[in-house]
């Protein structure tokens, strides 16, 4: 897994300031990416930033503004519009093979061949199936090449298997329950074009559900752990993108080395995107391109699959240490969020005396800024919005079993615990508008905490058994960052 061995973006390369920038100062100041990142720019690149088709490479000053926008998670790459339809665009693509991996799934597997285009080459691993004549046959009515293991491997050891097949510099990993979307594989190819970029992904949706669905398929519309939102991203570790499903993938096969970890059954490809950030390659989430998925709908496998998601943290916090942290917190916000949960009399004055030796601090940082102290002032109170987000988060989700037994114990824990679960789900109920009433959301939402709540600690708790760390579990990482 070597590392890039070039970061220079080629020329007609474009980027636009990300959605989740924020403009200040006419232009000169830029809030936000993917760490919290404050960038003032000087008046050229504000005049190339303004240029309605982005900010296009043609020379070394716009080759490093690019590179460090795009370093930043400040900016985004775009393209012009397609001169072809999106099914046409994915045919033209011709130095990618499709690895998937099954087990026991003809039906769906007949159904993704079926959506892949034509021409390109395919490797299907039949990790183990109990009926791999069906996988064969299916495979072999879509001309796709056939890989048997004997015994099932996982998905780690099935992918690998393809990966050895391929001879293309790009391969894209599909699982058998996806069913991509027209475009999706020339969006993600356009990624890279940036030979720093070594994984992009796509944005996994649900399969398309009438008004007859039920409450967890619409929650799951929503809230799948698959879904990574609607804006573009670059993947950082504790960023607000931090990983990406291997459900879809595309990846350059010189950036993956060995590829994923066959020890690993769940968080393999949370393992390979920290291992390619580690090394590195940059790693891209793009909701542009888009796949459906078969999400599970019945409630025993549902709540399963999420306890399954948790119980890859501990082997995680073994191999990336804080990468896995619950909650990330400065100082400041650890004793604002720590005076707000006391609920004390001193809490208030606390929580704002921290607020105010944050914002006059950071002030002193941002000279630069037209209205330093006003700027600082909106930045802490994101801060500490966000910090409340992951106090609610955690109490309801990491470490709800030991909120709940506190919370027996202590009116105030029993206060904060029920004000963290009702309004972190009504916030989140609102934000993504669901077609689901706000009463049952909050039961999903809650069933979810709880089912990768009990995963983790499961996880966790067999490991410490067995003599290994609670890393999963730790509860600040700090980021002593400006």
């Amino acid at each position: 897994m070597t590392p890039p061995a070039s970061e220079t973006l080629p020329d007609g390369f474009a980027v636009r300031l990300s959605p989740r920038t924020k403009v200040r100062d006419g232009g000169r100041c830029l809030v936000g990416g993917t760490a919290g990142r404050v960038v003032f720019l000087a008046p050229a690149a504000v005049e190339r930033l303004a240029e309605p088709t982005g900010l296009v490479v043609r020379d070394q000053t716009s080759r490093r503004l690019a590179r460090l926008l795009l370093d930043r998670g400040l900016a985004d790459p775009c393209w012009p519009a397609w001169a072809r339809t999106p099914a046409e665009e994915d045919e033209a693509v011709g130095d990618v093979t499709v690895v998937v991996p099954v087990l026991d799934r003809p039906d769906a597997l007949a159904r993704l061949l079926g959506a892949l285009p034509r021409e390109i080459p395919v490797v299907v691993v039949d990790d183990g199936s109990r009926d791999p004549a069906s996988i064969g046959r299916v495979a072999a009515a879509a001309g796709a090449d056939v890989v048997r293991h004997e015994r099932n491997a996982g998905p780690a050891a099935a992918r690998n298997s393809g990966l050895a097949r391929v001879t293309t510099p790009y391969v894209a990993f599909v699982d058998s329950d996806v069913v991509p979307e027209p475009g999706w594989l020339s969006v993600l190819r356009r990624h890279l074009a940036d030979p720093a970029t070594g994984l992009v992904a796509p944005r996994v949706h649900g399969v398309t559900s009438g008004a007859d669905a039920g409450w967890l398929t619409r929650y799951e519309e929503v809230r799948s752990s698959l879904d990574l939102g609607h804006d573009p991203a670059a993947v950082r570790i504790l960023g607000t993108v931090a990983y990406v499903p291997s459900a879809c993938v595309l990846a350059r096969v010189d950036a993956l080395g060995e590829g994923f970890a066959t020890s690993m059954r769940s968080g393999e490809d949370v393992d390979l995107v920290w291992r390619l950030l580690g090394a590195g390659w940059r790693v891209r989430y793009e909701p542009g391109a888009a796949v459906r998925h078969d999400h599970r709908t019945t409630v025993r496998a549902w709540l399963g699959r999420k306890a399954f998601y948790g119980s890859s943290a501990g082997r995680l916090a073994e191999r990336h240490g804080d990468a896995v942290a619950p909650m990330v917190l400065s100082a400041w916000t650890a004793v604002l969020t720590g005076a707000v949960l006391a609920q004390r009399r001193w809490s208030v004055p606390v929580a704002l005396g921290s607020w105010g030796v944050a914002t006059v601090g950071l002030s002193r940082r941002l000279e630069r800024a037209d209205s330093p102290l006003r700027t600082a002032a909106r930045l802490t109170l994101e801060g500490a919005a966000a910090a409340h987000g992951q106090a609610a988060s955690a109490l309801c989700r990491h470490y709800w079993p030991v909120s709940v037994v506190v919370s027996a114990f202590s009116v105030r824990a029993r206060r904060a615990l029920l004000v963290a679960a009702v309004v972190d789900a009504a916030l989140d109920h609102h934000h993504r508008r669901p077609r689901l009433d706000p009463a049952r959301y909050l039961v999903a939402r809650r069933l979810d905490d709880a089912a990768y709540g009990a995963g983790l600690w499961g996880g966790v708790m067999s490991r410490v058994a067995r003599g290994r760390s609670w890393g999963a579990l730790r509860a600040l990482a700090p980021q002593w960052r400006s």
